[in-house]
């Protein structure tokens, strides 16, 4: 019963089309490889959780849900191969942490808008393709105050319009810009159509459809639906972009690999 509710609602979502064939980089040609991972604040220094940071081998890898326990362990497992991060910790599962190979510069970290419940944050990064902006996001989930998942997926979806609208307005137009992370939505969100329609791309259904991102095990079945997305502005080009099936967090990882829109490569 509870599975067929959540397929009614939309929070069931089945594996779609890709659009675009992945790519390798050619050769010569700067790249970037982006990864976003909800690592989930209640497995904090999970081993296995660690181990899926490092599978993707990110060169950028932004993180939702940390804390000092999380950054404990991130640090003393990876710092070697990221010797750049970035952590801020919030109550619960606010958290935000950023890991790279490239020296990192954090902007501005923006306090939750309106009825939003985490931060964002606005860093840049010296990466291979010049300075490029993140802007790392962990939207207000599909639960009413009251924890009602029916109820709050049908009033939080102009609540995490008006948190990017709020975000988007903190971005320098003029840079290379991923806005990742745990949008708690589908790919016809509304947060993601705002991006959309300032020109901004969805990568995640490019290249994988709707393959869900995110899952939880009840007594009727496991839920599954596509929550963590990384949306690029025109500035860059991505190769490919898929759904890592590492990790015991809720979420799964997301990976990109994207190169400078002027050296798109040729069809």
């Amino acid at each position: 019963m509870l599975v067929r509710l959540l397929r009614t609602l939309g929070l069931l979502v089945l594996i779609g089309c890709q659009t675009r064939e992945p790519r390798q980089p050619e050769a010569g040609v700067p790249h970037v490889r982006v990864m976003t991972y909800n690592v989930n604040y209640g497995l904090a220094g999970d081993r296995d959780t660690v181990n899926a940071i490092a599978s993707g081998d990110a060169d950028i890898v932004v993180l939702q849900e940390t804390n000092p326990e999380w950054e404990e362990a991130i640090r003393k497992r990876l710092s070697r191969r990221y010797p750049h991060m970035l952590f801020r910790h919030r109550d619960a599962a606010g958290g935000l942490g950023v890991l790279s190979r490239h020296p990192l510069h954090e902007k501005d970290y923006l306090e939750p808008v309106g009825e939003g419940w985490f931060p964002a944050w606005r860093v840049l990064v010296d990466s291979p393709l010049g300075t490029m902006q993140l802007l790392v996001v962990h939207l207000r989930p599909q639960l009413s105050e009251s924890g009602s998942v029916v109820s709050g997926y049908f009033t939080t979806p102009p609540v995490r319009e008006a948190e990017m609208e709020a975000y988007f307005k903190e971005l320098d137009p003029k840079l290379p810009t991923i806005v990742a992370g745990d949008f708690n939505e589908s790919g016809s969100g509304r947060a993601i159509r705002l991006l959309e329609r300032n020109g901004y791309k969805n990568a995640l259904p490019e290249y994988a459809g709707s393959a869900p991102t995110w899952r939880w095990q009840t007594s009727v079945g496991t839920i599954t639906t596509q929550l963590d997305h990384l949306v690029y502005n025109d500035k860059l080009e991505p190769l490919e972009v898929r759904v890592l099936d590492q990790g015991r967090s809720d979420h799964l990882p997301v990976m990109g690999i994207f190169q400078r829109a002027s050296d798109k490569p040729s069809d």
